[in-house]
């Protein structure tokens, strides 16, 4: 199969997982688009927002059109590690009475994720995610197992209800590809959301997309090709948030007490190879990775008391950000 076919068939089945979950889920076009990209791009997401916006039934639909195993973790204050990669429990043989340990897989061995209210669980818990997420590994009982490909963790925290939750650590965020925000919804989508989810009728969704097919979208964007100009865009732009280095933008010497490391950089070229595979295109350009930028880097950037004292969001300091930047 030549690239310009397999292409199209990443396209295709894109079209085709985000027309089964618009049965399900209406609006968000932006976060569907932001969650497939990662998918693809072989990456993970945080997904925020105030409670009733259908997180969890987003990520559920997506796992639904995808012929892939599915956990969900609930994170509450008294979740172990243990109940997360699994446990050695002593098991006796009935025919022979011997007594050996056999390890018990925990749900992260799966190929999606569903980390739901991540940020209520003690740091040594969520902290379990972290080799994962990044390694693909999970180590228990004194060996190393490798957990199935794809592995793809959404996670979901809500922004506003801050009382008994503990925020995630910088490592821990920086394992995220994209920092998703999900918004209320305009007043024609919400009016939708009341008369479709009122009714008796289950929706069901088709399997579109397989491990298999997972695996080589992600292989191909490994191999898309990226100009010289777009690499050196997303370079300066995280350098650009980096307080203290001489490099550093206005906005983020006024706004930031600590910029996104090199991780940011290369969830920015991925994610924009990625975007312009799914839009039909064999390589990405700049724009690609503008659009990306506040999803890679809102969770990475550390405001500083300025910020937080004048009330300016991240969001806008990425924004500001680009304006010097990219222009």
């Amino acid at each position: 199969m030549d690239d310009t076919s397999r292409i199209d068939g990443m396209r295709d089945t894109y079209r085709a997982m985000r027309a089964e979950i618009a049965k399900v889920i209406v609006g968000q076009e932006q976060v569907v688009e932001e969650m497939m990209i990662a998918l693809f791009g072989g990456g993970h997401v945080l997904l925020e927002g105030v409670p009733g916006l259908a997180k969890t039934l987003l990520i559920s639909s997506l796992s639904r059109v995808m012929d892939l195993s599915f956990n969900r973790i609930q994170f509450t204050p008294d979740l172990m590690p243990s109940d997360i990669t699994g446990s050695e429990i002593l098991e006796e043989d009935k025919g022979t009475g011997q007594r050996k340990f056999k390890f018990v897989r925990g749900p992260v061995f799966a190929n999606v994720i569903l980390a739901d209210e991540i940020n209520r669980t003690p740091p040594k818990t969520q902290a379990a995610l972290l080799q994962a997420m990044q390694e693909r590994q999970v180590t228990a009982g004194g060996r190393t197992m490798d957990l199935e490909r794809p592995f793809f963790v959404l996670a979901t925290q809500n922004p506003i209800e801050q009382e008994g939750t503990y925020p995630l650590p910088e490592a821990q965020l920086d394992r995220f590809m994209f920092n998703v925000l999900i918004d209320y919804p305009s007043f024609a989508d919400e009016v939708r959301i009341v008369e479709s989810t009122t009714g008796a009728a289950d929706t069901a969704l088709a399997r579109v997309l397989s491990g298999p097919d997972v695996l080589a979208f992600q292989d191909l964007v490994r191999q898309v090709p990226v100009a010289a100009n777009v690499t050196e865009l997303a370079v300066r732009l995280v350098r650009a948030t980096r307080v203290g280095t001489g490099e550093e933008s206005k906005a983020a010497a006024e706004y930031l007490a600590w910029g996104a490391g090199p991780r940011a950089a290369q969830d920015l070229v991925r994610g924009a190879k990625t975007r312009a595979l799914l839009d039909g295109r064999p390589t990405p350009d700049p724009e690609d990775v503008r659009r990306l930028a506040h999803p890679v880097l809102r969770h990475r950037l550390v405001a500083n008391f300025h910020a937080e004292a004048e009330s300016v969001a991240k969001d806008r300091i990425v924004s500001l950000i680009l304006d010097e930047v990219a222009r």
